[in-house]
């Protein structure tokens, strides 16, 4: 048994109205050894009703007054308060959800700090705990298997701890399962501000950290060959149009596969020999032809070609030698004596990295199809200057790999010292090409055999519908691909953790597919609405504390919880926590007398 507080006096639909004892007033009490709880806002109730014992939550008191027949100017006040109900105990074990509700003069007891523990956490022999309660200060062990088995999103404005909250997430999960996760699951951490590359989560030599530079080349993130020549990824990085540079692509890579036994060698033979021997020459052929040996780094087949000019009144290239003035024809004397000779000699073009073997075949594929008038010089020339431009920052931050690599347990991908632009392609080449892997990997076992788990902080960068600095197509697609893995990855054992500052910048679609929250203060109307429309398990009482929260403090709730509550999470030491400190002013500028 516990202390007896009040009774019953009201029951209206799902609200329980108590009258409170006069001695129930004090914050805290002990009895028979056991601590308790007084009576006051936010507090729980049990209410006995035969064997059953009805648990609810205090959300409003006040007081009502009541004088005495006798004597008119006597008045007695009476405190109340109003309950909600959250669900009820049967043989020691809490149950969510209202099945029960008490009867007028039914007894209301304080739940002890051991019980309310139990109503929020999990009976477990592991200790998965990251912080207490903020109002009974208990620690809470959390149904870790079912909030790893889901999308998680942290919320919180800038300062509120939600960079804490992720890594205390993490740390406690590795801490108590790293043993038993690995070789079973991987974790990718896409990290925009370089703030997991220390001794976060896991220690250094544990994990493979990987900082893109887009201003000189450090570390590269392995992209699978395949997933390099696709059609569509391509198209997207290049900003393709639909109808006349889509299709160019398309022809480029499935030369590439047609002729996949060719050598580059061979194809530049074919094609300078078109250029070379065709009846009508095609002046813009010849420029192309002109920074195809720019390209191939070969000097004196610069030499040659800047020599040779178009003789428009025969339609036809000549060039002036020592020896006299060369037609080039259908015949194609002229070009066996004069090229042929230097281009046979190109032994280096199978050395190329994929970057610039792409930007050849480009090259190769523009002027073939110059010559036999399958594209215009106008069309494909701005398509082909963007390639350009986007391959030699890719080549600074990625490498094409033949197979798939072994991943680690935890790979961190620091975007930090990239530009703009690559902070918003990247994170989705690595995601697809990830995602794309695991997908093939399990596509055909249920439940999976192993798992992959997207964490990216600061997930409004490449998941807002409200950029404006990119090509509406790579949004688009962008957004398609997140979209998927939210909603059909769960059967593929592949999950999202998201952090971020403002969710309703994030595409509403992936917010409404987020299983378990973390919320900590959030003040923008906008973003309170998204959630208030978007989680169901999301209280009243809950939500009107989300913008007076303190720092470290969230409202954690999700279809692992079976109530919302309110957490206080541990703090790390310094030497764990995020690289994303408060400057210290007062230290900063601190004077120093002594000098």
């Amino acid at each position: 048994m516990s202390i007896t507080v009040g009774e019953v006096i009201a029951v209206s639909g799902v609200r329980i109205t108590l009258r409170i004892f006069k001695d129930s007033n004090q914050e805290t009490i002990f009895y028979n050894g056991v601590k308790y709880r007084g009576v006051s806002l936010g507090e729980h109730i049990s209410i006995q009703r035969g064997f059953i014992d009805i648990v609810g939550i205090i959300e409003g008191e006040y007081l009502d007054e009541k004088t005495f027949d006798s004597d008119l100017e006597k008045i007695q006040y009476i405190r109340k308060v109003e309950m909600r109900p959250l669900g009820y105990i049967m043989n020691n074990k809490f149950y969510e959800g209202v099945k029960y509700m008490p009867m007028i003069l039914d007894k209301a007891y304080l739940l002890s700090e051991n019980m309310v523990g139990k109503i929020y956490g999990i009976e477990d022999c592991s200790n998965f705990s990251i912080g207490n309660t903020l109002k009974e200060d208990i620690p809470i062990n959390l149904p870790w298997m079912r909030i790893f088995n889901s999308h998680i999103g942290i919320f919180g404005n800038t300062g509120s701890g939600k960079s804490n909250t992720l890594t205390k997430l993490y740390t406690t999960l590795f801490n108590e399962k790293k043993s038993a996760i690995k070789e079973k699951s991987q974790f990718v951490i896409i990290d925009f501000n370089g703030e997991y590359t220390k001794n976060q989560i896991i220690p250094t030599k544990e994990k493979l950290i990987t900082i893109l530079n887009t201003r000189k080349e450090e570390d590269k993130f392995p992209i699978n060959n395949e997933h390099f020549w696709d059609e569509e990824i391509l198209s997207l990085l290049f900003k393709a149009t639909i109808n006349t540079q889509k299709p160019f692509l398309r022809r480029v890579i499935n030369g590439r596969k047609k002729y996949k036994d060719k050598s580059l060698k061979d194809y530049l033979a074919i094609v300078f020999r078109s250029v070379f021997t065709t009846p009508e020459a095609k002046p813009n052929a010849l420029d192309i032809c002109r920074e195809i040996a720019q390209k191939i780094g070969d000097s004196d087949l610069q030499k040659k070609l800047n020599n040779i000019e178009y003789f428009s009144p025969r339609g036809v290239f000549r060039i002036q030698e020592e020896y006299g003035c060369y037609y080039f024809n259908s015949e194609g004397n002229s070009y066996e004596k004069i090229l042929f000779p230097i281009i046979d000699s190109q032994n280096n073009l199978e050395k190329i990295d994929e970057f610039d073997e792409l930007l050849l075949r480009c090259y190769l594929r523009f002027c073939s199809d110059i010559v036999y008038v399958k594209a215009q010089y106008e069309h494909i020339q701005p398509l082909i200057i963007r390639a350009e431009a986007s391959l030699s920052t890719f080549q600074k931050v990625l490498k094409i790999v033949p197979d798939s690599q072994s991943q680690p347990l935890l790979h961190v991908i620091s975007l930090r010292k990239c530009n703009n632009e690559i902070k918003k392609i990247l994170p989705l080449l690595i995601a697809k090409n990830l995602y794309s892997k695991h997908k093939d990997s399990e596509a055909n076992i249920s439940p999976p055999n192993k798992t992959l788990h997207f964490i990216i902080d600061e997930a409004h960068n490449i998941l807002s519908e409200q950029s404006t600095r990119e090509h509406e197509l790579w949004k688009d697609y962008r957004l398609e691909l997140f979209e998927e893995i939210i909603k059909e990855g769960r059967k593929y054992g592949v999950f999202l953790t998201l952090a971020s500052q403002r969710p309703a910048d994030i595409s509403p679609t992936i917010v409404s597919q987020i299983h378990n929250f973390f919320i900590h203060r959030l003040v923008n109307e906008k973003d309170l609405m998204l959630l208030d429309n978007t989680i169901s398990t999301l209280d009243k009482n809950s939500k009107m504390r989300i913008p007076c929260l303190a720092k470290g403090c969230c409202v954690v709730t999700g279809t692992a919880f079976d109530l919302p509550m309110i957490l206080k999470v541990d703090p790390l030491e310094k030497k764990y926590r995020p690289l994303s400190d408060d400057v210290d002013l007062e230290k900063l500028w601190k004077i120093n007398l002594n000098v």
